[in-house]
């Protein structure tokens, strides 16, 4: 294949790992970054005594940089065990934020690896070794499941052996290679080839391209997938005195055929000299992407080249080729090795055709003119990823997910002012707020994600003392459907902010939420497990002492089914928003009475600790929960009845009842969407088959039920709207879904039909 193999043309820097001076190879890679390299590289000699060692310092560098990528040019890998190197590759890959890219080589100066423990191999055993160091790698960095792996080779043996983590991208092998055997190697195995200006001559790359094509082509593979680097040095002059000798503008002329005829898309400067390496970052670089560009029938690519193998897995009706260059490089497709992290949530499996991560709301907004294109296909909108109700994941479809959006900051002191992204999750929130005294009422669990809470409701442990999450929520950056960014608060776009507080995912993508929050020191936080033998009768007393509590107890009561030879138990958790002692046992102590104990626990600590519940990482889930809820105002004994027939049926696995009432009171039925300020408990139940849940919910619980809390619903029946929204309310949001959203782009979560008779034309103040 002769000409450019179309990847996006990219320059790095390789840096000699002195150990004379060790801070030198790391200032000259922090220089590399700030000059706006893509890469820099550092030779691996592990037996040159002149050297740092190489993978210490990428680790120390990947540390002391934030956006540049990191190679060694090249790693030995007779010194270096393929399986330990791709677990160690994968842990700096996920360290460095998909950083780390592996360049290999088959070895050379052999006295000295022998020398080091290393075993001489002749010329076409080291290359069998590289295969088969290649082949072990790929098997650890790519499996995406536990299983143990196995490999029985002559150079190289797996044995059992447990996969690592999963690392942050693909990470891609680079073979340092010249001679016809290793150049079919790269062809058959390798992301890319990786040899110096020097050694090679600019006459042999076409030949040696071939080489590599024919293999790739003879593997199955589409050469294009095999991106073409290399190694170059020179020196700049006054005048034209040799191959990049002179200068700037003859760079351009020597490095052109090399990109547009031989296909060569990484260019990595060999100096040492920060000088040089700042002229060719200013007066080279950005010289020759212009000349290519005009030598080429059409630009490059501004984004990364997927394999045939990802492109292989594509979903229909996504133009993938079209997502917008600003959303490009962190998309997630199937084929994708990440793909296994974003496809699912907390509580339900997915299998998107694509996975959007903007990281500003001008992402956000490309990311949603892109769903716009794709109005036949599901959308979902992630946060957190926890996901009871609302479609977060998808099957096909595209999702938004606003991960990257997660920082949390202090806007002002003396009033509790903070503003945070809809990608953090809430016990990130709570350890952020706890060095100044502070908390925000937040869920129950730490790894929920603050923009689909902070956008319905949000029912926590402390919400009889400090109300909901909304009610703490003072202004809202959003991107609405047409992607236009807007502002909202009491005063800005008022309507909106009114009808994002309960029912934020009709009406746009919320990109950062401010709050006033509440002075919270230490809490009393309590555990108990008592006799269920009479549910009834436990509901009752529980809920009649929760009506009966100050407003600094929350607390909430878990039951099971039936367990066939064990005792019947609840749990019950209870949050005093107290460090007094006295006050919190004289909280607590009408909550233990009510039932006889198995178990308790009492202790005084941080709200942050209380939330520091969840584990961190990607969410697995598989399958589809299956949930009902609602809100109940007193726990009757005919519901208490009604909901204990119901956990008696084995249809219920979860059954949770969460206090709400006092000082979620307090606030307007119509200051806000979410209007039913009137109830104290939130009743959720789990179970395992649809049609039996819902016939006994129907039957036993609905009678009782005073509306609904959509997070927790998995019932995506028209009926549920109805029961989330009063009558006025919901004419309301109609209108607004009109003015807002009126071709309905957010419908995949709970979707509010837009009033036809309202005026469609968008009013909003930036």
């Amino acid at each position: 294949m002769s000409g450019t193999y179309r990847h996006r043309l990219e320059f790095g820097t390789f840096v000699t790992p002195a150990n004379a001076t060790p801070d030198t190879p790391v200032a000259l890679a922090r220089l590399s970054e700030e000059l706006g390299y893509d890469l820099v590289t550092f030779q691996d000699h592990p037996y040159q005594p002149a050297f740092l060692d190489t993978w210490t310092l990428l680790s120390w560098v990947a540390g002391k940089t934030e956006r540049i990528h990191l190679a060694a040019n090249v790693l030995n890998v007779p010194l270096r065990s393929p399986a330990v190197l791709a677990r160690a590759a994968a842990s700096l890959d996920l360290l460095s934020g998909g950083r780390l890219d592996l360049a290999l080589g088959a070895g050379a100066f052999w006295t000295a690896i022998e020398a080091m423990g290393g075993r001489r191999l002749r010329p076409g055993e080291s290359v069998e070794a590289l295969d088969e160091a290649i082949d072990v790698i790929r098997a650890l960095l790519d499996a995406g499941d536990p299983a143990p792996l196995r490999y029985a080779g002559e150079h190289h043996r797996l044995d059992g052996a447990q996969p690592g983590p999963l690392p942050a991208h693909h990470i891609p092998i680079w073979l340092g290679a010249y001679r016809p055997r290793m150049l079919r190697l790269v062809g058959a195995k390798a992301d890319g080839w990786l040899p110096t200006l020097g050694p090679i001559e600019p006459a042999d790359l076409r030949t040696s391209n071939k080489i590599i094509d024919e293999a790739a082509r003879e593997a199955g593979r589409d050469p294009a997938d095999i991106r073409r680097l290399l190694n170059i040095s020179g020196q700049f002059a006054p005048s034209r005195q040799g191959l990049l000798h002179g200068p700037a503008d003859s760079w351009v002329e020597d490095l052109l055929p090399l990109v547009v005829e031989d296909g060569v898309g990484t260019l990595i400067l060999m100096t040492d000299d920060a000088t040089t390496m700042a002229r060719f970052a200013h007066e080279v670089a950005p010289a020759l992407r212009e000349a290519v560009d005009r030598a080429l029938p059409e630009p490059l690519p501004t984004t990364a080249r997927r394999s045939v193998t990802v492109r292989a897995k594509r979903r229909p009706g996504i133009a993938y080729d079209q997502v917008p260059a600003s959303l490009a490089d962190s998309a997630v497709e199937p084929g994708d090795i990440t793909y296994p992290n974003v496809k699912s949530n907390y509580m339900r499996g997915g299998a998107p055709g694509l996975v959007l991560r903007p990281g500003t709301p001008a992402e956000v907004a490309d990311a949603l003119a892109f769903a716009r294109a794709h109005r036949d296909l599901p959308l979902g909108v992630r946060s957190g990823g926890h996901g009871i109700s609302g479609r977060s994941t998808n099957d096909g479809g595209i999702v938004i997910d606003l991960g990257r959006l997660n920082t949390i900051e202090v806007l002002d002191e003396a009033t509790r002012r903070v503003r945070i992204g809809p990608g953090a999750r809430w016990m990130q929130v709570a350890a952020a707020l706890e060095p100044y005294g502070w908390a925000l009422t937040s869920g129950d669990y730490g790894g929920v994600g603050v923009g689909g809470l902070a956008t319905a409701g949000g029912v926590g442990w402390l919400a009889r003392k400090h109300g909901l999450t909304i009610d703490h929520l003072r202004a809202v950056e959003l991107v609405l459907a047409d992607g236009t960014q807007v502002r909202a608060s009491d005063t800005e776009n008022p309507d909106l902010f009114w009808a994002v507080r309960g029912a934020g995912a009709n009406f746009g993508i919320v990109t950062a939420f401010e709050f006033e929050v509440d002075e919270v020191g230490p809490v009393g936080w309590a555990q108990f497990v008592l006799d269920a033998s009479d549910p009834a009768g436990l509901l009752t007393r529980w809920g009649a002492a929760v009506e009966a509590a100050p407003r600094d107890l929350t607390t909430a009561i878990i039951m099971g089914g039936p367990r066939p030879g064990q005792p019947s138990v609840a749990q019950v958790m209870a949050m005093v928003d107290s460090d007094d002692p006295a006050t919190i046992v004289a909280a607590l102590q009408p909550v233990a009475d009510i039932a006889p104990g198995y178990d308790q626990q009492v202790v005084i600590t941080s709200y942050a600790s209380v939330m520091a519940n969840a584990a961190e990482g990607p969410h697995r889930a598989q399958g589809e929960p299956v949930s009902r809820t609602g809100l109940v105002e007193h726990l009757t004994p005919a519901f208490a009845a009604a909901a204990a027939r119901l956990v008696a049926s084995g249809a219920v696995y979860f059954f949770h009842v969460r206090s709400v009432g006092g000082a979620v009171t307090d606030i307007d039925p119509d200051a806000m969407a979410w209007s039913h300020r009137g109830v104290n408990f939130h009743v959720t139940a789990f179970g395992r088959n649809r049609a039996r849940l819902d016939a006994l919910w129907e039957d036993l619980m609905a009678p009782h039920i005073r509306g609904t809390y959509l997070s927790f619903e998995t019932d995506q029946r028209p009926e549920r709207l109805l029961e989330a929204f009063p009558p006025r309310t919901l004419a309301r949001l109609r209108t607004l879904k009109a003015r807002y959203d009126p071709t309905c782009l957010f419908r995949d979560n709970f979707a509010i039909a837009p009033d036809s008779a309202s005026d469609s034309t968008p009013r909003t103040t930036s």
